[in-house]
């Protein structure tokens, strides 16, 4: 037996017994954390672990926090960090890295541009459409990987797909993981899954209607969004459309797929009857090789920025020897060709095979009766040893209590994803476990940076200063229908998942909505609708695209890239929340 842990109680305001004091050291390490990525442009790994260090400092000496369980609180963020979100990056990775070992990546490469080879078309139909797909099945970083890696198949420059790929991610995250965000939200706040559903599908689709737009905006700027806003707006209007009738009226852990499927069918309708004025190829020059001056800042990024800094491990020069022999023998004649005309259609089934296959393996894994023996065989709750810590109520904090489900979690499915992905390719044992190994080579430094980030997590949330930090934003009376969304981008900034950001900040925000009196539905759903917005800053989703594309360390780059767009659509997203807590658009609320 081992020495029994003592107790901690979390204090709202340990700091002077101030509460705004408190609050503002509270918001000091996430603060010192973007300042660090955005001013100084550390590395990220220095900048999650000077941060955690210094959240540990205030753990310990301002919220008192016994320096034990501060470590302990350290290292179940880390263990979290390995599992279950490093273990579905380093597996995606994976795949795709055995993809590259094989001729299909390039058959991939050219089945993809026979759809479109405007870069702008794919824009939307990866990043957005099979994006969201991904994001329904999987979600906490596959989708950016994945989509990511396809744009960069298709020729998207490294820096410019990790930007598309994130930015991307936003309107299916709340409905992501079969709903796992929502159904957390339910679970901490006892509202109806249905209310909260039809609340927050009344809020995204609006997210959804304009992140088409701003994706072509960054692949061609102004020029982008002059000659294809009309496809933008279709898939924008279809996947909102799709995503309200679901949530509202149809089964809520579906959301995401019938969205994502009526729109990657309304614009491959479109795109019969509708082609741009120009194509936006490779280059992303014009098909004449114009060389106009119209493209806008959003054009450059890749250019200026992508090439210059591109190191890719187990490159296309490099797969020769690699792949296995029925692989080379089958697709190196397809492969080898430089056109960009469809392959045949035997090639493109097994060029996007291992899409599919992780996209079947997903779906099994939901069918009611496999995924409650996966549940009951493969998974086990467990407390975190080292921690006893009891909120400013008395109550034990749910963080310390950790599920772990080994067999269902979608690091493992991919995992097996990846093995059929070689029994179908044919490639050997040794060459798998090898390039293995190498993704973990290359992703070394990511490993390092989302431990910490996530330590840091899970310190301040067990030591208080998260519940002090949301507790402090509750206090402002009326004006906290304006807060709200604020909290919810905190939580997913900070915890890269809004799944987790639900579950730390949902009860909060209902017990401030009752203490101001506005609606609980509207409160604890704008905590989860506005949250998917700043999980395009969150450093582990910076540190996965980075990754995905090669780029290892432009995760400061990506931060100021894409924070403009962050904080706009959530500006944006407040004001609607203000608008429905209001007699304007209280009627939206169910």
């Amino acid at each position: 037996m081992g020495i029994p842990t003592a107790q901690f109680e979390q204090v709202l305001d340990p700091v002077g017994s101030s509460l705004v004091l408190s609050a503002i050291l509270a918001a000091l390490p996430l603060f010192l954390l973007f300042v660090m990525l955005g001013v100084f442009r550390l590395k990220a790994y220095q900048a999650g672990i000077i941060a955690l260090v210094l959240s540990i400092l205030l753990g310990v000496f301002g919220w008192g926090m016994p320096l034990d369980q501060a470590f302990s609180a350290t290292a179940l963020g880390a263990f979290y960090a390995v599992f279950p979100i490093l273990w579905i990056l380093i597996n995606a990775l994976w795949i795709y890295n055995l993809t590259v070992a094989t001729p299909w990546f390039d058959v991939l490469g050219r089945t993809i541009r026979s759809i479109s080879d405007d870069l702008r078309i794919l824009s939307i139909l990866i990043a957005f459409c099979f994006g969201a797909l991904l994001e329904s099945l999987a979600g906490f970083g596959a989708p950016v990987a994945i989509s990511a890696a396809m744009l960069m198949a298709a020729g998207m420059k490294p820096l410019k797909a990790a930007m598309v790929a994130l930015l991307a991610n936003t309107a299916p995250v709340a409905f992501g993981a079969m709903a796992a965000p929502i159904i957390a939200l339910n679970g901490v706040t006892g509202i109806p899954l249905h209310e909260l559903s039809s609340m927050a599908g009344r809020q995204t689709p609006f997210i959804a209607l304009i992140v088409p737009l701003i994706l072509v905006f960054l692949v061609d700027g102004k020029r982008g969004v002059r000659q294809t806003w009309p496809v933008a707006l279709v898939a924008g209007f279809v996947f909102g459309l799709a995503q309200f009738v679901a949530s509202n009226y149809f089964v809520v852990e579906l959301t995401d797929v019938v969205a994502a499927v009526a729109t990657v069918i309304a614009v491959l309708a479109m795109l019969r009857v509708w082609q741009p004025k120009e194509l936006i190829g490779n280059s992303g020059k014009t098909v004449n090789d114009d060389a106009e001056g119209s493209r806008g800042e959003g054009a450059q990024v890749g250019a200026t920025e992508g090439t210059d800094t591109l190191t890719r491990t187990g490159g296309r020069n490099e797969t020769g020897d690699r792949s296995g022999t029925g692989a080379r023998a089958e697709a190196g004649s397809i492969g080898g060709e430089q056109d960009s005309g469809r392959p045949p259609g035997r090639s493109v089934w097994l060029a996007i095979a291992p899409y599919l296959i992780i996209i079947v393996v997903f779906s099994l894994a939901q069918i009611p009766p496999i995924k409650a023996w996966l549940t009951a065989v493969g998974g086990v709750t467990f407390h975190w040893p080292g921690l006893d810590v009891v909120n400013s109520a008395g109550d034990p904090v749910g963080a310390q209590n950790l599920r772990f489900d080994h067999l269902k979690s979608t690091g493992t499915l991919l995992l097996f994803s990846g093995i059929l992905t070689m029994l179908l390719y044919r490639i050997k044992p040794a060459t798998g476990v090898r390039i293995y190994g190498e993704t973990l080579k290359t992703l070394r430094w990511t490993i390092v940076t989302v431990c910490s980030v996530l330590a840091l997590s899970f310190v301040m949330n067990l030591s208080g200063q998260t519940t002090t930090l949301g507790v402090a934003l509750a206090s402002a009376g009326g004006f906290f229908a304006l807060l709200s969304p604020l909290l919810g981008w905190i939580g997913v900034a900070l915890t890269g998942s809004d799944t987790s950001s639900n579950s730390l900040f949902g009860q909060l925000q209902v017990a401030a909505a009752n203490e101001t009196g506005l609606s609980p539905t509207l409160m604890a759903a704008s905590n989860s609708s506005a949250g998917v917005l700043g999980k395009m800053l969150s450093l582990q989703n910076l540190a996965i695209a980075a990754a995905a594309v090669g780029l290892n360390g432009v995760e400061g780059t990506l931060l100021r890239k894409l924070i403009g767009w962050s904080l706009g659509l959530l500006v944006m997203m407040t004001l609607l929340i203000w608008l429905q807590s209001t007699s304007i658009l209280g009627w939206m609320v169910p």
